[in-house]
């Protein structure tokens, strides 16, 4: 007789996985993929680096069931077998009147340093590099609604190339990698980070913030280090995971296949003010 497999039978075992840039609250974050992709996986330790909830857009009162799942997702981890750690971005930078603050398993941090065996992996957002976040805020929340526009746009586009049978286009991928400033900044941004890690005798340095998903050995004056980059949930659809003493990029258009779906789960709609008021309260 065929002993019969449970759902949590068929969820991946993962010592540690990295997701940050998800952006909930905004038009481009792709949650239900994401939703899918957590659904599948029974992590150890689950590190949330930085941008998850999209603050800076809540004044659109935009915050759909999907999003609401997710955040309901994560949460679940912490009450069960995952160590989770949220690391705050420049997005969800109003988390960081709470640093330090813990309930069961579930930790609010700036920055997260791992202990791999016999080296040490240091975790941050990464928006500390960027000056226009730092010196210009406004601009940078301008930049933001720009961008989120861009991404709406793009999702209109590529429905419609769905309906006629093409491929998807990106928008801010092809201006990333086509524009020379984009391409320098992202340059200058992995650089930068693993120069300070190698400096501070770390083995991996691992970053969000530019939505650009790496896994590459960046070799300096005074050393080397691995440069890891989780990449978003918007255009790249990226995670990194930890795992018999290797890491990997999990890339969702790549796996997409793997993943089994969820039943469809009830759950009533609710807005950005009571959204914060939850989190708020919970913290």
């Amino acid at each position: 007789m065929n002993e019969i497999k449970f759902k949590d039978d068929m969820k991946r075992d993962v010592e540690i996985v990295i997701i940050s840039d998800v952006h909930l609250g905004t038009y481009g974050c792709k949650a239900k993929e994401l939703l899918r992709y957590l659904n599948s996986i029974r992590p150890k330790t689950l590190i949330l680096n930085g941008d998850i909830i999209d603050i800076w857009q809540f004044k659109k009162s935009y915050f759909p069931k999907s999003h609401l799942k997710v955040v309901k997702k994560l949460i679940s981890f912490a009450t069960k077998e995952s160590e989770v750690f949220y690391i705050t971005g420049n997005h969800d930078e109003a988390f960081r009147n709470f640093t330090d603050f813990e309930l069961g398993k579930l930790k609010l941090c700036n920055k997260h340093v791992l202990k791999l065996g016999d080296k040490k992996a240091w975790i941050f957002h990464g928006d500390v590099f960027d000056a226009s976040v730092q010196h210009s805020k406004w601009i940078a929340k301008l930049g933001g609604k720009g961008y989120d526009l861009l991404i709406a746009i793009n999702n209109l586009v590529n429905w419609f190339l769905e309906k006629i049978g093409r491929e998807k286009y990106s928008f801010s991928k092809k201006i990333k990698n086509n524009v020379k400033k984009a391409v320098k900044y992202i340059a200058d941004f992995e650089l930068t980070a693993s120069e300070l890690a190698i400096e501070n005798d770390f083995d991996y340095v691992i970053c969000g913030h530019i939505h650009q998903p790496q896994i590459r050995e960046v070799v300096g004056k005074k050393g080397k280090c691995m440069y890891l980059n989780s990449g978003d949930w918007v255009e790249n659809l990226s995670a990194l995971e930890y795992h018999n003493g290797d890491w990997k990029l999990f890339v969702y258009e790549e796996e997409k296949h793997t993943l089994m779906d969820e039943e469809p789960e009830e759950m009533k709609e609710i807005d950005s003010a009571e959204l914060m008021k939850i989190v708020t309260q919970i913290v």
